[in-house]
């Protein structure tokens, strides 16, 4: 395995063991359906939004896909979010003065 020998993945080296393991291809959708519905929506975001991508910015639209997809399930909570955010920078900026 190769890394960028960041301490806490040599730490958690010391004491856990991950043994690789190949997914035969007929058996990819029982095993792994989320990768496949990550993939495809990954896919009809890039091609749908952006209608395809350059190389140059690909790592800022995934950063995007990713940000939004792990707050998908906030919707009921995402104003409560933003005014938690907006109070909380508003206390940050009222201590600096």
């Amino acid at each position: 395995m190769r890394n960028d020998a960041l301490a806490s993945l040599v730490e958690i080296g010391k004491t856990q063991h991950h043994t690789a393991r190949v997914t035969p291809p007929d058996k990819a959708g029982e095993w792994l359906p989320w990768v496949h519905i990550a993939i495809g929506n990954l896919k009809a975001f890039l091609l749908g939004t952006y209608h395809g991508v350059s190389s140059k910015y690909l790592q800022e639209y995934l950063n995007k896909f990713c940000y939004r997809f792990n707050r998908r399930a906030w919707r009921a909570e995402l104003s409560l979010h933003l005014l938690n955010a907006c109070l909380t920078q508003a206390q940050v900026k009222l201590k600096m003065v």
